[in-house]
């Protein structure tokens, strides 16, 4: 089953997040930073969450930097930005096989957590 993790190294939020859920190396770690996420991955992800505005982060200093917020943006928007700009993948994004969790609100790593219990 594949296991996986997209996240910065030097995000707190994530690194608290990947120690509350107690993971190691059953997880495939990848630091987006230093290693961008490809256009397969990045359609991976929209199959299995059905768009990709939610995997996009409005919350990026580039959001509002870039005037994006004043724009209409389309799946296809959200899609060129995310592999342009790493900030703006919401993140963390943990994929447990068939499953994908994107961000860290306290309901998705609670959600997490269940997921993780069942394998």
């Amino acid at each position: 089953m594949k296991k996986k993790v997209y996240h910065l190294s030097n995000c707190g939020t994530c690194q608290r997040i990947i120690a509350e859920l107690g993971i190691g190396d059953e997880f495939d770690y990848q630091n987006i930073k230093a290693d961008p996420i490809t256009l397969e991955q990045i359609e991976e992800m929209e199959e299995l969450q059905g768009g990709y505005e939610d995997l996009f982060s409005r919350r990026a200093i580039k959001y509002r930097k870039m005037g994006l917020h004043e724009q209409t943006l389309t799946e296809a928007d959200y899609k060129r930005l995310i592999l342009e700009e790493y900030t703006f993948l919401k993140r963390p994004v943990f994929i447990i096989g068939e499953d994908i969790f994107i961000g860290n609100s306290k309901k998705t790593v609670a959600a997490i957590k269940v997921r993780l219990a069942k394998t």
